[in-house]
């Protein structure tokens, strides 16, 4: 009997279910329907290479079953030992690669029911876990990664952290599951005080921005704080916002992409409340019979913004000061060499789709393992899906550029181009479930069909951000992309345009349904006006509007956050 998913978490002991008894069945490679909703929990999700499915059907196997795994790792900082023990994993149970994600931590691919075990207790040996990194609970937290900002960057990566465990789940049913963990006589019955019994009716996404620089699309998470500095250049508080998110179904105009809204500023020591507020407002009030429509931003939607908030603040027993001024210059990473305080560089590196692997003629997953038998420092990653090699003694610089060299790393942080440079991608095919058309894969092919449209209108290294997405449900944070293509069928994509390059502004829709011709037929007009008639420093989104080409798109909070922009640009930047 198939139960619905709340059911599902209700029945599940405390994320139990019927997970073990299903790791243990040697007669398939997969796990039962319920189980999967489980182990989404403890940081995985059954997939099978999409690729295979139709040789196998005709030759009457099931799929071929693999598991994608997802560390936790708040703010996204990992030292050179546990890169080295992430490396061997990756080479030993998973598919050879390392995969930077959009929310700043690693995911395995290709591993096997099998060896599942195995590699959960390979990276409990890292010092590390994958607990909350999927399902209905607050995901992995995102941190300002940009090394410039390093007078803060300590005490933002420190929230990321404190977020990250204060909102763990309390069940103990990974450590008995994957660690051996000793049965206590409560398990299963253990106080979920945030979560309750059922947990969140969908995922939480929580993230930290230090301005200028909104690298983690703060405005893209359910609830988001952006860390205002005092006049000693120290953390003084954050604005918070809430009800962001990208996902939408095509065909359903209930569902839609939302920019978070800015409600106010808290210090410090409330920041704890109020997250734990929104967390529970989410719980109490979000949509359990359809998923769908079950994130934050819709219960917002629903509710009205005022009532949310207003519960926000009862429920953290505070009151929300009025938001203070800040400003963003852009959402991209600050490539190659930035020199840090007390001495120390960071170098960050462009990884095409965030894929580490050894490919002919760039051996990267070998450069980096490496870079990590010398380096003294951290590696950090970002939002981008790109890699700060951190903390560089400046008597090492010479060393680490010499292997970043030798293996193909750009070491200056040069791709390509420019187009390449800041482009990203969602997995898609042939592992995702949901994918209806090629990203990660197909990215480069695009890159390079693209590019001499730009040559040919002088635009080479025009900074224009674009971001492919497999389908709708836009893990690769489409609708901020000044271009952007999101997955209808094998072939075919809806174009979005007009996003900017701070994350304050959603694109919108300008052609449905196309193929690789009409894209690049539709770009090709639009360049060229861009080209003649951009103003000084003017980035392509921002003209599509000025020149009146694109319209603001019909959600409810683009102009609120532009209008929270526009009050702060009169003021200097807060960090």
């Amino acid at each position: 009997m198939s139960h619905s998913v709340e059911d599902t978490k209700i029945r599940s002991r405390g994320l139990r279910g019927t997970l073990a008894e299903g790791l243990a069945d040697p007669t398939t490679g997969g796990l039962s329907e319920e189980d999967q909703r489980i182990i989404k929990f403890h940081g995985s999700y059954q997939q099978d290479d999409r690729d295979l499915r139709d040789e196998r059907r005709r030759q009457k196997l099931e799929p071929a079953y693999q598991f994608m795994i997802r560390i936790r790792a708040p703010g996204g900082v990992f030292t050179p030992a546990q890169w080295l023990k992430l490396d061997h994993i990756a080479r030993t149970f998973a598919n050879h690669s390392l995969r930077i994600t959009t929310r700043q931590t690693f995911q395995f691919h290709g591993v096997v029911k099998r060896e599942l075990k195995a590699t959960m207790q390979a990276i409990h040996a890292a010092v590390l876990d994958t607990i909350a990194a999927c399902g209905d609970v607050n995901r992995n937290v995102v941190a300002s990664s940009n090394p410039l900002q390093s007078r803060l960057h300590a005490e933002v990566h420190e929230w990321a952290r404190r977020l990250s465990e204060a909102f763990l789940p309390r069940t103990r049913a990974y450590y008995e599951i994957w660690l051996d963990g000793e049965k206590l006589a409560d398990s299963g019955q253990e106080e979920e005080p945030v979560y309750g019994r059922a947990y969140l009716p969908r995922k939480f996404k929580m993230a930290v921005a230090v301005p200028p620089t909104n690298d983690v699309d703060v405005f893209a998470n359910d609830f988001g704080l952006i860390a205002i500095a005092g006049e000693d250049g120290r953390l003084a508080g954050f604005n918070v916002v809430i009800g962001g998110g990208m996902g939408a179904t095509h065909g359903d105009p209930a569902t839609y992409p939302r920019l978070a809204s800015v409600v106010g500023f808290v210090a410090p020591q409330q920041v704890l409340d109020i997250a734990r507020a929104a967390l529970v407002v989410q719980r109490d009030l979000g949509d359990r019979g359809e998923r769908k429509h079950a994130r934050f931003k819709y219960t917002i939607d629903r509710h009205g913004l005022e009532t949310v908030v207003a519960r926000m603040q009862a429920e953290a027993g505070l009151e929300l000061q009025p938001a203070r001024p800040f400003r963003f210059d852009h959402n991209g990473d600050r490539l190659g060499w930035v020199e840090g305080e007390g001495g120390r560089w960071h170098l960050t590196v462009s990884i095409a789709s965030g894929r580490i692997a050894d490919l002919p003629g760039r051996p990267h997953l070998t450069g980096l393992r490496e870079i990590a038998n010398v380096h003294r420092g951290h590696f950090r990653l970002t939002a981008n899906q790109n890699l700060v090699i951190a903390d560089v003694p400046a008597g090492e610089r010479a060393r680490i550029e010499a292997l970043v060299r030798a293996h193909a790393l750009d070491a200056d942080g040069r791709a390509p181009s420019a187009l390449a440079r800041t482009a990203m991608a969602c997995v898609a095919l042939p592992t995702c479930g949901l994918a209806m058309a090629e990203a990660e894969r197909y990215l480069p092919a695009f890159t390079a069909k693209l590019q001499p449209l730009l040559d040919r209108h002088g635009l080479a290294e025009a900074p224009i951000l674009l971001r492919i997405s497999g389908c709708p449900n836009g893990c690769s944070r489409p609708y901020l992309g000044e271009i952007a293509l999101v997955g209808k069928a094998p072939g075919r994509y809806n174009l979005m345009l007009g996003a900017d390059h701070r994350g304050t502004r959603l694109n919108t829709l300008y052609r449905e349904n196309v193929t690789e011709t009409e894209i690049l037929e539709a770009l090709d007009p639009l360049l060229g006006r861009y080209a003649a008639e951009r103003l000084p420093g003017e980035r392509f989104g921002d003209f599509l509007h000025r020149a009146g080409i694109i319209a603001l798109p019909p959600y409810p909070t683009h102009v609120q956050v532009e209008a929270a922009q526009a009050e702060a640009e009169p003021a200097a930047a807060t960090a």
